[in-house]
């Protein structure tokens, strides 16, 4: 691959992996599909359309891999709990649907991108985007804590939650808040900021909770570099602020969706 080309994808990386985490539900599949996508480029860099420019290219490329390999759920015994839920949600689900939810979402495409990167019509995104939204819907409602010291915003992720039809059990501004609660109530979905009230860490709470029962998290931070390394596993679902409400309510219902717990090394 010529050095101006990987230069000019190494910024767009951490989202394409973001992005096939949430598409597969772990981050070992997904970055074995954003390694497989990048060794295409190597192979022959002319696959990549720039004219679309770099970002939507690199997408589109992933995506054209992606629908190559013919991936269908399969045999789910001998699975983890959360990658045997994904493959069973997964084949009631249209992917394609999936896709362009998180695209214009979590991703922050413009239907047009979107398009541009599936190979559908705009009027197509538009109706796989309401077919998506329908489909997840019809989750069962389940009860969330926000770990999050600003009180503007955990009022907002509330409201957000609380229109998806599920219920906060708890706001947690300190850490030590965090896990009481979570002790006294299992959450069924934790929403966590990295840098709280009383100078501890949301990493901490989150790392602490996760040794009394798996629960999947979503982390909506400032500090993206801190989770986004690629040196040791990351969170599947993961929100830069200040972020959009969509986004939000896409993760939420993915999350949910895969029911995936976190996993973080210390």
């Amino acid at each position: 691959m010529p050095a101006s080309l990987s230069q000019e994808i190494a910024p767009h990386l951490p989202y394409l992996r973001r992005y096939a985490r949430a598409l597969t539900g772990s981050q070992q599949s997904g970055d074995a599909h954003v390694t497989a996508c990048l060794e295409a480029i190597v192979a022959d860099p002319s696959i990549l359309e720039l004219r679309l420019g770099t970002k939507v290219a690199l997408f589109r490329l992933f995506q054209e891999l992606w629908h190559g390999l013919g991936i269908e759920p399969g045999e789910t015994s001998g699975l983890g709990a959360g990658e045997r839920t994904a493959r069973e949600r997964l084949a009631r689900m249209a992917p394609e649907s999936r896709q362009v939810l998180l695209l214009t979402t979590l991703e922050g495409f413009r239907p047009e991108d979107a398009a541009a990167i599936t190979g559908r019509s705009e009027a197509d995104v538009h109706e796989l985007i309401a077919a998506a939204a329908d489909e997840i819907d019809r989750q069962i409602a389940t009860r969330v804590l926000i770990i999050e010291d600003e009180p503007l915003i955990s009022l907002d992720l509330a409201e957000i939650v609380e229109s998806l039809g599920h219920e906060v059990s708890t706001i947690a501004r300190t850490a030590g808040q965090a896990v009481q609660a979570a002790g006294a109530e299992t959450p069924g979905l934790v929403l966590a900021d990295i840098q709280l009230a009383d100078g501890s860490s949301g990493l901490d709470a989150v790392r602490e909770i996760l040794t009394m029962f798996e629960v999947p998290v979503i982390f909506i931070t400032s500090f993206p570099e801190r989770l986004l390394t690629g040196k040791r596993p990351e969170p599947t679902f993961l929100i830069t602020k200040p972020y959009d409400p969509n986004a939000v309510k896409a993760a939420i219902s993915q999350a949910l969706f895969f029911r995936t717990a976190a996993s973080l090394d210390a």
